[in-house]
């Protein structure tokens, strides 16, 4: 008996994975004459009948079947050393896993990390896309080095910095009447169709408020619970919306912005660890954070 070899084993997983030996073959990139003596030598080695032959086809036997299950299992671990050295060397790079919420993962997010890796290019940057207290109980957690989110509590192992987004803005279909003012008020938008965002989020809090201020209510026609269909819904010409301007980037092209008065700030916080790893790194990323917001395409 001798020990199988590697290729003997690939021989194996292919035949039982492809079903054939000459599908074994092509994924191989050998000829079929070449795969079946790999497994006719991979049985005389171990002394192990691992095929039974029917109708000119090669079916595993209940050992051959052991075998394939054992080598699955070593060579899964073999991926997995794989993958753990391209993650040693990522970390040499410099690595970063960022969190943001779906308001500012789009476009916004983008820019920032244009702008990051134009400095940095050869930072590894994993991100992650969930809600605001997922992403802060990750950051608290550590396993997140940077997050931008709303509404953060303060905690002594978190660092919590202000986002200065530009406020609020009316966003309507271009060539809308309104898009002729400088400024909008609620009672511009009384009798306007209104896409709003669901009552539960803070956008659709901070416009009732400021409706309520003049006795009005906005005519909410369409309610959606995402940023991203209210934004499309108001540049098929459905009808207007308030937002800021950071979230609805994606849709600058086809839209119309003005302020809206009484002026309104959507708050983000950029969370971090008090004791992030990569610390000059987390810096440079907070950086870019507030250059892209200054930037912001939709201010007005």
């Amino acid at each position: 008996m001798r020990a199988p070899s590697l290729r003997q084993l690939e021989a194996l997983m292919a035949v039982i994975e492809g079903g054939t030996v000459s599908r074994a073959a092509e994924i191989m990139r050998i000829s079929q004459p070449a795969a079946s003596k790999l497994i006719r030598d991979l049985e005389a080695d171990t002394g192990l009948e691992l095929f039974e032959r029917e109708s000119g086809r090669l079916v595993p036997t209940g050992r051959g079947m052991r075998l394939y299950e054992e080598v699955q299992r070593i060579f899964g671990g073999v991926h997995q050393l794989t993958r753990a050295v391209e993650a040693i060397r990522r970390e040499e790079r410099g690595h970063l896993v960022i969190g943001a919420m779906p308001a500012l993962s789009g476009m916004f997010l983008s820019r920032v990390l244009a702008g990051f890796l134009a400095r940095y290019p050869d930072v590894f940057i994993s991100v992650e896309t969930r809600s605001s207290q997922f992403l802060s109980e990750a950051v608290l957690l550590r396993r997140l080095d940077l997050a931008l989110v709303v509404n953060s509590h303060e905690h002594p192992s978190v660092m919590v910095e202000h986002l200065q987004a530009p406020p609020m803005v009316v966003i309507m279909p271009h060539g809308h009447r309104l898009a002729e003012k400088s400024e909008i008020t609620p009672d511009d938008l009384k009798d306007e169709p209104f896409i709003a965002l669901g009552e539960s989020s803070r956008t659709r809090n901070l416009v009732d408020g400021a409706f309520r201020r003049y006795n009005l209510q906005p005519k909410v026609v369409i309610e959606s619970t995402t940023i991203l269909n209210v934004g499309e819904l108001v540049a098929a010409g459905l009808g207007l919306t308030i937002a800021d301007p950071l979230s609805l980037e994606f849709a600058a092209d086809r839209v119309t912005a003005r302020p809206f008065r009484p002026t309104q700030i959507y708050d983000y916080h950029i969370i971090r660890p008090v004791r992030a790893r990569n610390s000059s790194l987390v810096s440079a990323f907070v950086e870019e954070v507030h250059a892209a917001a200054l930037k912001a395409r939709m201010i007005v």
